[in-house]
């Protein structure tokens, strides 16, 4: 009898720390940066960061990409910064050290023409970058990690669940990416029918202006919440672009189904579409210069709200539901609360005109036109909307390309012109 207490005991020390063992793998499963990991911030397109924005800020440097920008620069979970620049020589993509007066640790070209995409980081600041014909990512070097083509130019890239990397391309391929080896999960889907696999450069000039030669002109939205990707497709021969959500669905052979197709919006979507917090609300601004918010279930509309000016931007989303309408040329500064089934607008400010969408952090920052056609950026409370701060950026030239906010606070203002400005808490 005392031998087999004593077996039994063995046994249970032996067993009892293998029971409780399991995988620990998961923590090398790629996720986005705690930063702005890409334009718009993450995922959901909501240009919302969760740190404590600064109200009162000092600008630490400046410098340019000896080039074009026309996507706001990611900003990793350490300090560096990534700009997708377009340049006439040398290099494009671009990784600086904000925390060292930018101070330039890699760059790299890229082939021309896909500069309206940004770069992606991931919590170990790899990034993951398109071009024409070709999906991408780097490790914190200039090597690269993995290279794999694709039909078209990859819009910026978002994560699905860990390890998984959504890409779509302007010419409506879209497909799931395992993101440490660069290879394809699952099969892909195409949204656009007969489109020619061997020119990938087909339509990029219309991108910018969400023209209808291209396809799928902005960032797709996701939300891991409801599993909902939401897209923008103008499809060959139709009168204007719609909106369009998929389902993904994870596991060992993770899919995408086109789940439902909506022309309800006003003259059809501009700019990126934006997801709430919960996912189960999708915001667009329509070419018929209102704001419209969705189901995500089926495409039906909840609600729209007019603003009396074309938001070429797309707004920005808390996750309280507060949204911030987009902004460009025209645009006022306006506050919408979604109570549900209508959007409320909170206040409007007509003496300031947002020229970019505004990133949100407890505060509000933006762009708007300076005396003398030059550029500022604008600290203000997202309460009533009055001006915190102003802040010129030197010799700023172009348009702004939009806001990024650190992990660590600081802000990363770029202009059309490739210049991009830092400032730090005061």
């Amino acid at each position: 009898m005392l031998r087999r207490i004593i077996v039994l005991a063995a046994t249970a020390l032996i067993a009892g720390p293998l029971a409780g063992c399991g995988t620990t793998d998961s923590w090398v499963d790629a996720r986005a940066a705690t930063g702005w990991s890409a334009q718009y911030a993450d995922a959901a397109n909501s240009s919302y960061s969760p740190v404590n924005g600064a109200d009162a800020l000092r600008l630490e440097w400046a410098r340019s990409v000896k080039g074009t920008l026309a996507a706001q620069v990611a900003l990793g979970s350490g300090d560096y910064l990534a700009a997708n620049g377009q340049t006439g020589t040398g290099c494009s993509l671009m990784v600086w050290e904000t925390d060292n007066h930018a101070r330039q640790r890699w760059c790299t070209r890229l082939y021309q023409g896909g500069g309206f995409a940004s770069p992606l980081f991931d919590g170990f600041d790899n990034l993951y970058i398109g071009q024409p014909g070709l999906v991408q990512s780097f490790p914190t070097t200039q090597w690269f990690r993995w290279r794999r083509p694709v039909i078209g130019m990859p819009m910026t890239m978002r994560f699905l669940s860990p390890g998984h990397l959504l890409v779509v391309t302007h010419l409506g391929q879209v497909l799931i990416f395992d993101a440490h080896r660069g290879t394809v999960d699952g099969t892909s889907l195409d949204l656009v029918a007969g489109v020619d696999p061997k020119d990938s450069e087909r339509g990029l000039d219309d991108c910018r202006l969400g023209a209808r030669g291209c396809p799928v002109a902005a960032a797709p939205a996701f939300s891991d919440a409801t599993g909902i990707v939401v897209v923008t497709l103008w499809e060959p021969g139709a009168d204007a672009p719609k909106v369009v959500g998929l389902r993904y669905r994870s596991g060992d052979t993770p899919s995408l189904t086109r789940e439902w197709t909506s022309d309800a919006v006003g003259g059809g979507p501009l700019a990126s579409p934006v997801l709430s917090a919960d996912g189960a609300t999708v915001y667009v601004n329509g070419r018929d210069k209102k704001l419209w918010a969705l189901n995500t279930a089926d495409g039906s509309v909840k609600w729209s709200v007019p603003l009396d000016y074309l938001a070429q931007t797309p707004p920005s989303v808390s996750p309280t539901g507060l949204i911030l309408a987009g902004g460009g040329p025209g645009a006022r500064l306006t506050a919408v609360r979604d109570t549900g089934d209508q959007g409320e607008k909170l206040w409007s400010r007509d003496d300031t005109n947002p020229l970019s969408s505004s990133s949100l952090a407890g505060v509000g920052y933006t762009v708007v036109a300076d005396a003398d056609n030059g550029l500022a950026l604008i600290v203000f409370d997202l309460g009533d909307g009055h001006t915190l701060n102003r802040y010129r950026l030197p010799n700023a030239t172009g348009w702004p390309v939009g806001v990024s906010i650190g992990h660590d606070r600081r802000v990363i203002a770029a202009t059309s012109d490739g210049q991009v400005y830092g400032f730090v808490p005061a």
